[in-house]
């Protein structure tokens, strides 16, 4: 199948490319490198002696759209492109909106265009909010706490819409829950361009020392240690996870929401002790007052994508741990080595 992959050379999106093309796929990037690099697609051509085309836009313009469209053809879309920083979100919520609403209004228009009728969607399960109960499942109320996840749900719900009006098209609704690790080869894996937004790439930077020490956010949370729990999931599960969403696309209609986490959640002290593990060494934190708007555990229910999809994870939390060492050790200035 023809697949465009917009923001393709991000993080998950270059883990999802292999896996697109391990499975015989055709791949086609479209990214404007805000918060990736070019290298990354050599990369990936290099691990998958593949072919990748690729173009430099911006997803909200319709031109490049048109071109994408028009050359391409795709009979798939996975839609990662967006904004993803809960703190940044909140000081600019014009821009979030607009990216991660107004992207996905302009990449549907354009694949009206073209008759394109699959996309799968990279959504958050920041759309929850505050759990009403644990683990989160699909039903759970949606209640963002940030203006990234309620950009999230805003697009989720104008993907709904577009699926229920247009005849023979499908939606699929990724919730992510907290991606880490890397690809085995330690040739890719996540590279921010500032400070890091999440847990795992700054305990890396930690240890590879470009960072001091972790910033632990919260010991009085009412968990196991006090610190907030979370449900992590190796990108390359996640990564498969879109492939199995394209399959599924490809033989149903409508718009669907899918969990992809590995039901198990760990706290900040656990990621901890996990990564000195992995690079035998320890890691130094600090200790600082709750964030406003963190909850003290998130946990997914993906019983829906094991039966719907057929895909379950497979990596548990040493295999993250050891590949993003690996990678961070290798790398340890991301792509500008």
């Amino acid at each position: 199948m023809r697949v465009l992959v917009t923001g393709g050379a991000g993080y998950i999106g270059s883990h999802t490319l292999l896996e697109l093309m391990a499975q015989g796929h055709d791949v086609c990037v479209l990214d404007n490198y805000s918060n990736a690099t070019p290298e990354v697609l050599n990369r990936v051509r290099g691990l998958s002696n593949g072919n990748v085309t690729d173009f430099t836009g911006d997803v909200r313009d319709p031109a490049i759209l048109n071109r994408v469209m028009q050359d391409f053809r795709p009979e798939a879309v996975i839609h990662f492109a967006g904004l993803k920083a809960v703190g940044e979100s909140e000081e600019k919520p014009l821009l979030y909106y607009d990216v991660n609403v107004g992207g996905t209004l302009a990449l549907l228009h354009a694949m009206d265009r073209v008759g394109c009728k699959n996309i799968i969607f990279s959504s958050s399960a920041t759309v929850y909010g505050e759990p009403v109960y644990l683990p989160y499942d699909e039903a759970h109320p949606t209640a963002p706490m940030s203006v990234y996840g309620q950009s999230k749900l805003m697009a989720e719900n104008i993907l709904t819409n577009w699926a229920k009006a247009t005849a023979g098209t499908s939606a699929v609704l990724l919730r992510y829950f907290n991606p880490v690790g890397a690809h085995h080869s330690a040739k890719i894996g996540e590279d921010p361009k500032d400070i890091p937004n999440n847990l795992m790439p700054f305990i890396a930077q930690v240890a590879v020392g470009k960072r001091d020490a972790l910033t632990v956010f919260g010991e009085d949370y009412d968990t196991p240690d006090g610190t907030g729990l979370r449900d992590y999931i190796h990108v390359v599960d996640l990564a498969r996870a879109h492939v199995a969403a394209i399959n599924y696309a490809d033989k149903s209609t409508g718009a669907r929401p899918f969990n992809i986490g590995t039901g198990q959640s760990y706290s900040v002290r656990d990621m901890v002790a996990a990564f000195e593990r992995a690079c035998g060494s320890p890691i130094k934190t600090k200790q600082a007052p709750r964030r406003a708007g963190d909850i003290a555990a998130m946990q997914a229910d993906a019983s829906r994508a094991a039966a719907e999809l057929g895909w379950t994870a497979e990596h548990g939390l040493d295999d993250m741990t050891a590949s993003t060492w690996a990678w961070q050790s290798a790398n340890p200035n991301g792509y500008d080595n």
